[in-house]
């Protein structure tokens, strides 16, 4: 089956798991009448997934963590309520309640994997450009102070008094009350009132990009620098720029080459390059919490390591899980898991496009700069979603309907 998008953004094509991407036209189309599920008792494994080499080899448990956080939002809402309003290919929040009440009445894991078996159908996401791309994140543990010290010198901006959030974006108050856009990073002074704390400039700079992290203060305080605000100037990669202005080469272009790079460089020539991007991230400080978690990511929930991933919410509904078949070195190479869409970032677009969380600190960090490669994703949709598709019912959200032989 391969859907053709018709909304304004083009939304991917989606082909169910085994289907060929673009099926030859043809006059007659099957008809498909996919069985009920099998009662939870029943052993086996549902058909959908028989045959699917990445779902066996798939690492599970963090996905099913932040699914479960996800399923208690979801359970709370309206059943009629599409799970998104830009996705609604994802369906309403009554399709997704069986999937969320099963699990919430099991507690291990091989169980808790049964009831995804049994209860949704994988659906693969392609991208009818042909893009897909997988990187990493993580949340920074850096060392701060109260106030500028040595090294310490770059402040931790927080909620800015000066922004006001508009139709248009965020805007700056002036003085004499008017408004303008508010300005990029080379021309923007924290306020010293409203600092969190200070840090190393690329620290900071490195905190801003990944948009949150802890701060570690001597005497052991930590504070969490929560996403407050951008300033709504675009995303624009420092590695990019360097590589085209001769600064460092493609194999450099990790967040530990960069820093290695600004270590080496003077002062200005590393805030030139910090400057390429205008976008400045403001924060918010907030307890440290659950010191195993992440910070809330955009669907306001707790970010699980290797569990949570930043999707674009133009294409996809957050709290939806899927299967991601990549590679990287801090995974250990060819690696497969069930990831669930709960957060989401300045530089991922796409439908094809994720961003997988990695945890807290340099570990993580270093885990997360390895991960830049593409792959395949699949959505694991309830069935009744699967059902609809199928059916081209959805027609009018997804366009052309077609099933492969």
């Amino acid at each position: 089956m391969q859907l053709k998008s018709l909304l304004s953004l083009a939304l991917c094509g989606l082909a169910l798991t085994g289907c060929v991407s673009t099926p030859p036209p043809r006059t007659h189309e099957p008809v498909i009448e996919p069985a009920p599920p099998p009662p939870m008792d029943v052993p086996g494994t549902f058909d959908a997934y028989v045959d699917f080499p990445e779902w066996e080899a798939a690492e599970v448990e963090p996905g099913l963590m932040a699914l479960r956080r996800s399923c208690e939002v979801v359970l709370e809402r309206s059943p009629g309520d599409f799970l998104s309003p830009r996705a609604t290919w994802a369906g309403r929040v009554e399709d997704w309640m069986p999937l969320c009440g099963g699990l919430a009445q099991v507690g291990d894991v091989a169980t808790a994997r049964r009831v995804v078996e049994a209860l949704t159908v994988p659906v693969e996401i392609v991208d009818p450009a042909g893009g897909d791309r997988f990187t990493g994140y993580f949340e920074p543990m850096i060392e701060a102070r109260r106030s500028p010290a040595g090294a310490f010198t770059a402040p931790v901006p927080g909620p800015p008094s000066d922004m006001v959030q508009t139709d248009n974006g965020p805007m700056q108050r002036r003085g004499n009350g008017t408004l303008r856009a508010y300005p990029p990073r080379a021309q923007i002074t924290p306020e010293t009132s409203r600092v969190l704390g200070y840090a190393h400039p690329a620290d900071v700079f490195f905190l801003q990009i990944q948009g949150s992290g802890r701060l570690h203060f001597p005497g052991g305080d930590t504070v969490r620098a929560a996403y407050y605000a951008h300033n709504g100037h675009p995303f624009r990669s420092t590695a990019n720029w360097l590589i085209d202005h001769g600064k460092i080469s493609r194999g450099e272009a990790s967040m530990q080459g960069i820093r290695a790079w600004m270590d080496r460089v003077s002062a200005a020539d590393a805030r030139e390059a910090m400057n390429a991007n205008p976008r400045y991230v403001f924060f918010q400080a907030l307890p440290e919490g659950d010191a195993a978690l992440g910070p809330n990511g955009a669907a306001n929930l707790p970010l699980t390591p290797l569990g949570s991933m930043a999707v674009d919410p133009d294409y996809h509904a957050y709290g939806v899980p899927f299967l991601i078949s990549t590679t990287a070195p801090g995974l250990g190479g060819s690696w497969q898991g069930m990831l669930v869409a709960q957060d989401t970032g300045g530089a991922i677009k796409g439908p094809v496009r994720g961003d997988i969380y990695f945890g807290t600190g340099d570990g993580a960090g270093a885990r997360a700069g390895t991960m830049n490669a593409p792959g395949r994703m699949w959505a694991l949709v309830p069935r009744a979603v699967a059902n609809r598709l199928v059916a081209q019912e959805m027609a009018h959200f997804l366009g052309e309907v077609r099933l492969a032989p």
